[in-house]
């Protein structure tokens, strides 16, 4: 399988904020002055806070698939990201009811996360057939080392076109499913 590096998902981070001549931080805080309270989104962008540049990668990377993406630090800037309390749990109840899929953004930061298990976990009690896991590696021939429990879920990997496009798409089993196909499904 072929994942996501750090270093690519990294390069569009930055290709994009350099384009614009701005920090990854400063550009997703851009990005929120287009919520709304009352937004849907596609997909819920499950992550380590630590992993701002290749969220910012990641995130540009779907979007190009012409799916919206909710990331919590860009659309809820106000929320603690630090602990666990139940007005954060509340408002991201909310936030992942919202969103037709979660993709959970694994990395070497996902451990630290006090957030990631919990949102997968909830996301799954309400819409368990729309939970992917994409792993972010160091370099191609990384293996996908995880947690046992996010085996239950399909692993996207990232694939490219002929002409260098990228293009997400997951295997369950044998299956090769397309994520913004499947993820419009969910939606539906």
């Amino acid at each position: 399988m072929a994942y996501v590096r750090m270093s690519e998902a990294k390069a569009v981070g930055k290709a994009f904020s350099g384009s614009l001549q701005k920090r990854a931080g400063l550009i997703l805080t851009e990005d929120s002055r287009g919520f709304s309270t009352g937004n849907s989104y596609d997909i819920f962008l499950s992550h380590s806070y630590g992993d701002g540049e290749i969220i910012l990668g990641v995130k540009r990377l779907i979007e190009g698939l012409g799916l919206s993406v909710y990331v919590d630090w860009i659309e809820d800037p106000n929320l603690d990201h630090g602990k666990v309390t139940s007005r954060t749990a509340a408002i991201l109840r909310l936030r992942m009811r919202a969103c037709s899929a979660l993709i959970y953004v694994h990395s070497s930061q996902s451990a630290k996360s006090v957030w990631m298990p919990w949102e997968i976990g909830f996301f799954d009690g309400f819409k368990p057939s729309h939970v992917w896991i994409l792993p972010v590696v160091a370099n191609s021939d990384s293996e996908f080392e995880n947690q046992e429990y996010l085996g239950l879920y399909p692993t996207v990997e990232q694939l490219t076109s002929p002409r260098g496009q990228y293009l997400l798409a997951a295997r369950v089993g044998s299956d090769q499913l397309l994520l913004p196909t499947a993820v419009r499904r969910a939606g539906s």
